[in-house]
C-alpha cells in the first residue's frame, strides 16, 4: 500500500511552531502576571499590618513615640506607592496578555487550518487508494476467470 504524503507538511509543521511559540509567550506573560499579583498582595498585607502597628500605638494609656509613628506612616506611604505601582504593571501587562491571546487564537486558527487541509486530503487519498485497490481485485478476478474459460 501507498504511503499518504501531505504536500504542504512544511507549512503545517511550521504553523504548530508558531502556535507552539505564541504558546510559551503568553505563558510568560501569564508567569509575570501571577509575580505581580503576589508582589500585590505582599504588598496589601504589609500595609494592614503597617495600619495595625500604628493602630496599636496610637491606643490611649500608651506612650507616644513620634518617631516610630512617623516611621510606620512613611512605611505605610512607600507600600501604597509600590502598591499603586504594581498595579500600573499590571493595567500594561493585562493590555499585552489580551493581544498575546488574540496572536495565539489567530496562530490556532492558521494552524487548524492546515490541518483540517491535511484531513480531507488524507481523505480524498484514501478513498482514491481504496478505489485503486478495488479496481485492482476486480481485474485479478476478471483474469481469473478468464484464464479458466481458456482452460475450459
Amino acid at each position: 500500500m501507498a504511503k499518504f504524503r501531505f504536500e504542504l507538511e512544511a507549512v503545517f509543521k511550521q504553523r504548530l511552531a508558531v502556535e507552539r511559540q505564541k504558546q510559551l509567550a503568553l505563558g510568560e506573560l501569564e508567569r509575570v502576571r501571577l509575580g505581580l499579583e503576589e508582589r500585590l498582595r505582599g504588598f496589601h498585607a504589609s500595609l494592614v499590618g503597617e495600619k495595625q502597628d500604628l493602630r496599636h500605638a496610637l491606643q490611649p494609656g500608651r506612650t507616644l513615640d513620634p518617631g516610630g509613628v512617623r516611621m510606620q506612616a512613611n512605611m505605610s506611604l512607600h507600600f501604597v506607592s509600590l502598591a499603586q505601582q504594581t498595579v500600573y504593571q499590571l493595567a500594561v501587562l493585562h493590555r499585552k496578555l489580551e493581544t498575546a491571546r488574540k496572536d495565539l487564537l489567530t496562530a490556532t486558527t492558521r494552524r487548524k487550518a492546515v490541518e483540517k487541509l491535511k484531513e480531507r486530503r488524507y481523505e480524498a487519498w484514501m478513498a482514491a487508494e481504496t478505489a485503486r485497490e478495488a479496481a485492482a481485485l476486480d481485474e485479478i478476478g476478471v483474469m481469473g476467470f478468464a484464464a479458466r474459460q481458456e482452460q475450459e
